[in-house]
């Protein structure tokens, strides 16, 4: 990274603990390109369904995005192919991690207490830092992205978190077809991956997507939600 993204702070909005309690559980969105943290953080309330004890933080990719005079990036897409969008995330991982490790620290909490969400080019993101933090989280959900440099993945995986990939089968912008091969590169590797394709629904989320996601955070932080399914 150059000096000037080594100083790049990120930050958001975020919703505490509905309990009003302190923090048990840190979960992170990481919005898709051209938008920004407020997008996502509204499936807080819906996931304080079933982690009341959760904080819930959405923080504003670190880079304008360079095709609006609005939103945010990770990653330029001038140059999207394969090499380009795993330049662009080793890039960008040091920044999303410096962020993850001041949330954790502010709030007492651990890597294994901490679950990451992405849409789209967030998606990659949770994907390529979940998977190199040198402490396993609780999880990695992953809404219409891909699994950035899957060739790369069995020499710098570092630790093997539960996976759920959710993607839309009429996806226009990012094929569905990355999600079965994300599938078997992370299962190529030992890690617990599961896939959820929903018929008909192009790139964004529905409501079975978001439920299967808060079952799937809530059995990451061992939460029995019996009775509630």
């Amino acid at each position: 990274m150059t000096d000037d993204q080594e100083i790049v702070r990120l930050s958001g909005p975020a919703v505490d603990p509905a309990n009003g309690r302190k923090p048990r559980q840190l979960v992170m969105f990481c919005h898709g390109v051209g938008s920004d943290g407020e997008d996502l953080i509204g499936l807080a309330p819906y996931c304080q369904r079933v982690l009341p004890d959760a904080r819930f933080v959405a923080p504003n990719a670190p880079f304008p995005f360079e095709s609006a005079p609005f939103g945010y990036q990770w990653f330029s897409l001038n140059n999207a192919g394969p090499d380009g969008r795993l330049d662009g995330a080793r890039m960008a991982a040091p920044i999303l991690n410096a962020f993850i490790d001041a949330e954790l620290g502010a709030h007492g909490l651990t890597d294994r207490d901490l679950a990451l969400v992405g849409f789209s080019q967030g998606a990659m993101m949770c994907l390529h830092v979940g998977l190199r933090r040198p402490k396993l989280v609780a999880g990695v959900l992953a809404y219409s992205g891909m699994l950035v440099g899957p060739d790369v993945l069995e020499s710098e995986i570092r630790a093997k978190p539960p996976v759920l990939l959710c993607h839309g089968q009429a996806d226009e912008v990012v094929p569905f077809d990355f999600m079965p091969a994300a599938l078997e590169a992370l299962r190529g590797v030992g890690v617990r991956a599961e896939g959820l394709g929903r018929p008909g629904l192009g790139h964004g989320l529905d409501d079975d997507g978001i439920k299967a996601g808060m079952f799937f955070l809530a059995d990451c932080f061992g939460i029995d939600l019996q009775g509630l399914k």
